[in-house]
């Protein structure tokens, strides 16, 4: 790439992803379409790159002009296609028979947010994240560099109506909890044995009403009075680690 030259910028739905975590993550998942990687011969020498996939070799000074200002690119850049839509009925229908939580997000738009959710669903082997589709962020950079590599592992459904995929997801057996402040139970004694849902509004807003409403049941976590609340995506990894630390 010669210097000073400005690549092109990506279709408005073709995300560039940066940084090892992800760009790795992203190269070795069979269901990610991949279209073009830029990478300093250092970078790309460390990687496992396919032969089909098209690499062009820049100085790291390049490579910062394609991301946002101090976005830590590690020397690769990968442009991608979004993933392919998973259906709810599907990802409930692979999780039958176990005790996998789902994490639902009302209203959770931050990208860093819900990439920090998505790595906390990978580490405790959450059967996947479903969110509203105009109420979410769509994938980028930013999101997959937050979920450093969880993006390309956990399954991730976006639904039209949140309220209707609360009610499929309580026939499928899930005991729907909500975490919310204002509420007098803890998760811990909500939690149970049942097969679990933590539905989780945004930070300061909360969930919306209808949201609670589709709920089984509301619970906090048991947080101290030196702090209003906690960031989304702190609560839902303590709620997911509650929900895989119970007896």
């Amino acid at each position: 790439m010669r210097k000073g030259h400005r690549p092109s910028k990506p279709p408005s739905n073709r995300p560039r992803f940066w940084g090892r975590h992800a760009v790795s993550a992203a190269l070795a998942n069979p269901n990610r379409v991949l279209r073009k990687l830029w990478a300093t011969r250092e970078a790309a020498a460390a990687l496992d790159i396919p032969s089909s996939l098209t690499v062009a070799y820049a100085e790291a000074p390049d490579l910062g002009r394609m991301v946002p200002a101090d976005a830590p690119h590690q020397g690769l850049v990968l442009e991608v296609d979004p993933l392919e839509d998973v259906w709810l009925g599907d990802l409930l229908a692979d999780g039958a028979g176990d005790q996998r939580p789902l994490v639902v997000l009302d209203k959770v738009t931050d990208p860093h947010n819900v990439g920090a959710i998505l790595r906390s669903a990978a580490a405790f082997n959450a059967l996947g994240i479903v969110t509203q589709d105009r109420h979410a962020p769509p994938e980028s950079g930013a999101l997959a560099r937050s979920a450093s590599g969880a993006l390309e592992v956990v399954p991730w459904v976006r639904v039209v109506n949140l309220s209707r995929a609360l009610d499929d997801i309580a026939e499928a057996g899930f005991w729907r909890i909500g975490l919310t402040g204002h509420s007098d139970r803890l998760l811990g004694d909500a939690i149970g044995t049942a097969r679990v849902a933590l539905v989780l509004g945004a930070e300061g807003e909360g969930m919306r009403a209808n949201t609670e409403a589709h709920c089984d049941e509301l619970a906090k976590l048991p947080i101290s009075s030196q702090v209003e609340s906690l960031n989304v995506s702190n609560a839902a990894a303590i709620a997911l680690y509650a929900t895989a630390a119970r007896g």
